[in-house]
Order: C-alpha cells, then sequence, then structure tokens
C-alpha cells in the first residue's frame, strides 16, 4: 500500500488473529484505526506489535482488562517510541513476574497436596492433616503461599 497502512484483512494475516478479534480489541480500546476515503478500517503498521503483546499475554492467562490497564498510558493514534515501551516494560515486569512464579509452584505442585482441603493425595495427611490448613483460608493455601 502506498500510504504504509494495512487494511484489517492485512493486519489478520499477519497476525494471526482473526478479523472479528482484531474489531474486538479496537472496541475494547487495545488497539486503533483510522478511516480511509471509502470508510474501511486503516492500521499503522504498529498494531503488529501491540496485537502480538496481546496475544502472547492472553496465552498466558492474562486477561483483556489487564492488558488494557497496560497499554492506557500509550500513546493511541501513533506508534510508541522505545522509551514509552520500556515504560510498559517496567510497570507490567513485576506482575508478570509474579505469574510467572505462580505458574512454576502450580506447576511444580500438581503432584502434591496444596492445601486445597480434598485430602485425596497420599502427602495431604502429611501437608494437611484434618483439612488443618482450611483455619489459614479457603483454596489451595500451601500454593497460594510466596516463598
Amino acid at each position: 500500500m502506498n500510504d504504509g497502512l494495512l487494511s484489517v484483512g492485512q493486519v489478520a494475516k499477519r497476525s494471526g488473529v482473526a478479523v472479528s478479534a482484531l474489531h474486538f480489541y479496537e472496541r475494547k480500546g487495545l488497539i486503533s484505526s483510522s478511516r480511509n476515503g471509502g470508510n474501511q478500517r486503516r492500521y499503522g503498521k504498529d498494531v503488529l506489535r501491540r496485537v502480538a503483546i496481546i496475544k502472547g499475554a492472553q496465552t498466558m492467562g492474562v486477561s483483556l482488562e489487564e492488558i488494557a490497564q497496560a497499554f492506557a498510558p500509550l500513546p493511541k493514534h501513533r506508534a510508541p517510541n522505545p522509551q514509552e515501551w520500556a515504560q510498559l516494560s517496567s510497570r507490567w515486569h513485576s506482575q508478570l513476574s509474579e505469574r510467572i512464579d505462580y505458574l512454576s509452584r502450580l506447576r511444580d505442585s500438581l503432584t502434591g497436596c496444596i492445601g486445597c482441603g480434598c485430602l485425596s493425595m497420599k502427602n495431604c495427611p502429611l501437608y494437611n492433616p484434618e483439612d488443618k490448613l482450611a483455619d489459614k483460608g479457603s483454596g489451595p493455601v500451601i500454593l497460594d503461599q510466596r516463598n
């Protein structure tokens, strides 16, 4: 394209995201487009980076609301510069690190007692006899403990 802008179909093909998902992301304010003379959506190439980050974050269980909060300080109608991306990264880093730590604990605890109260694992009587951890709260009490 001469104007350097991409159609919604081009963005969908390059990003691997359905056109309907792009429209949804736009309604949610995660990406933005302009309109050409025929009232068709046109996207800057910077939208490809945003969509890639959205896809990656969603794959790892980050909600669209969390993504929207992370994107909120970024400019809406131009590509963020490297400093703006760095600021997003530094703000989001600790939240993503906590998520990674939790997922690691979950992965490492799947075959053992996590303090949920089911008492069905062989090692539950050792870690949670008679569901004593229920006094510490609901859910997977051992899993939720931070080291």
